[in-house]
């Protein structure tokens, strides 16, 4: 690996800690100043608004900046908010609307860095597609350990000191991580000069997506899985609490073993990506979460559940591995943060549809009808987009990238209709 990746891996690190700490400690805080479940609602939402209102735009605004720039710029205003968030719970200042204002604006941060990251590590890695897995696979299991496990028990910790000290702390984490990717090589921006009003790039970046039809396969496993997974997660604690008779310890244990699987997943994705195939594995993962759904749903007791929760961790693990991988690989550098950002937007819009769902079955019916229901919708989806991401689909993009990078390695727009051709000619031949 490249020696810039070990800083971009230590930066996403550190971050992903303060992320943890802050999950945990906003919703708390929240909690100090109102009892009201929409007050509450109202600050766990306003961090999803920024990718449903500026998805597609943010992404053609990376793709438009230099993207080293963009990532230390917006952990360093994080961090500036944050210690100023700080001082506000210090001075005991703090307000439901505050915090909402506050959960916005770290969402709309983490639109443009994540945005930008994406884009940004296949330059780094020369856009190899083993490299590119074996980058994810460490930076999901990273984000996993920091912002799952480490993360939420620290921030509870610290605010148990006080309420300024996970913010503070959450504010130390962001400048460490501008400082490490100010650090980062300085790469060839993929775009010298741009004469297209913004709203047209970013609808040929959503355009490009719907188009092709492995980047549509990949864009629609995220989006129908968070309908999925958000049905369940709605009424898990419910489940939990009454088909299982399961405490708020044993709760914290059972996120904690699909976090566990969820580490498992991203560790071994690569060598199921090498034996079976991208386009096979990926399915082979879809099935394998909508078949540890269905056995949670059916689970007699909280092993069973646990178990099947570790397994779905490990399918989510590895997909989110080699899904972005793929898309890293084969998407020109020009495009990038306009395909990912428009990928992260329909997973986000799909996430209130599936909380939604889940408690409207879970009132209407039964609390483990939700389960039954995410289950086969995932089932569905595998079926439905095993054909769009194929091995035969997978390995012709893969072909056509590389055919485009040999022949435009920087990635000037001036060329894009011939790579885009070049795509779509070897999609057709199959």
């Amino acid at each position: 690996m490249p020696t810039g990746f070990g800083r971009l891996w230590t930066a996403q690190s550190v971050s992903s800690l303060g992320d943890g700490v802050s999950h945990a400690a906003l919703p708390l805080l929240a909690l100090t100043l109102t009892r009201d479940p929409m007050a509450l609602a109202v600050v766990t939402a306003a961090g999803t608004l920024p990718w449903l209102l500026f998805g597609v735009l943010g992404g053609a605004l990376v793709d438009r900046w230099d993207r080293r720039r963009t990532m230390w710029g917006m952990d360093a205003a994080r961090a500036v908010l944050l210690a100023t968030t700080a001082a506000a719970a210090a001075l005991d200042m703090l307000s439901i609307p505050l915090l909402a204002a506050i959960a916005f604006l770290l969402g709309l941060g983490g639109l443009f860095f994540d945005t930008a990251a994406t884009a940004y590590l296949p330059d780094l890695l020369g856009r190899d597609p083993a490299l590119l897995e074996r980058a994810n696979s460490r930076l999901r299991g990273a984000q996993t350990a920091m912002s799952g496990f480490a993360g939420p028990p620290a921030g509870s910790a610290l605010l148990a000191i006080g309420r300024a000290v996970p913010l503070l702390a959450d504010a130390v984490s962001f400048m460490l991580s501008a400082l490490l990717v100010r650090s980062l090589p300085v790469l060839p921006r993929p775009v010298p000069e741009i004469r297209e009003s913004l709203l047209r790039q970013a609808r040929a970046g959503a355009s490009y997506v719907f188009r092709d039809r492995v980047l549509l396969g990949l864009a629609l496993r995220p989006a129908v899985g968070n309908i999925a997974f958000l049905a369940v997660e709605t009424v898990l604690a419910l489940f939990a609490h009454d088909r299982l008779g399961i405490d708020t310890f044993g709760f914290g244990l059972l996120l904690t073993a699909e976090a566990t699987g969820g580490l498992l997943g991203a560790g071994i994705a690569s060598f199921l990506g090498r034996r079976l195939g991208t386009g096979s594995a990926l399915s082979c993962t879809a099935a394998v979460e909508g078949l540890a759904i269905l056995g949670l749903a059916a689970a007699p007791n909280p092993y069973v559940a646990g178990l099947a929760l570790a397994v779905c961790g490990a399918g989510m693990g590895a997909t989110m591995v080699l899904g972005p991988s793929l898309r890293q690989t084969i998407v020109p550098a020009h495009l990038m943060g306009r395909v990912a950002s428009t990928s992260r937007m329909l997973a986000m819009c799909a996430a209130p549809i599936g909380a939604f769902l889940g408690g409207w079955l879970a009132t209407t019916y039964d609390i483990r009808t939700p389960l039954y229901a995410a289950a086969v919708l995932l089932l569905v989806m595998t079926a439905v987009t095993a054909s769009m991401t194929s091995n035969r689909r997978v390995e012709a993009a893969l072909r056509a990238a590389a055919a485009a990078a040999t022949a435009d390695p920087v990635g000037a727009p001036a060329h894009s209709a011939s790579k885009d051709r070049a795509r779509e000619s070897a999609a057709d031949l199959l």
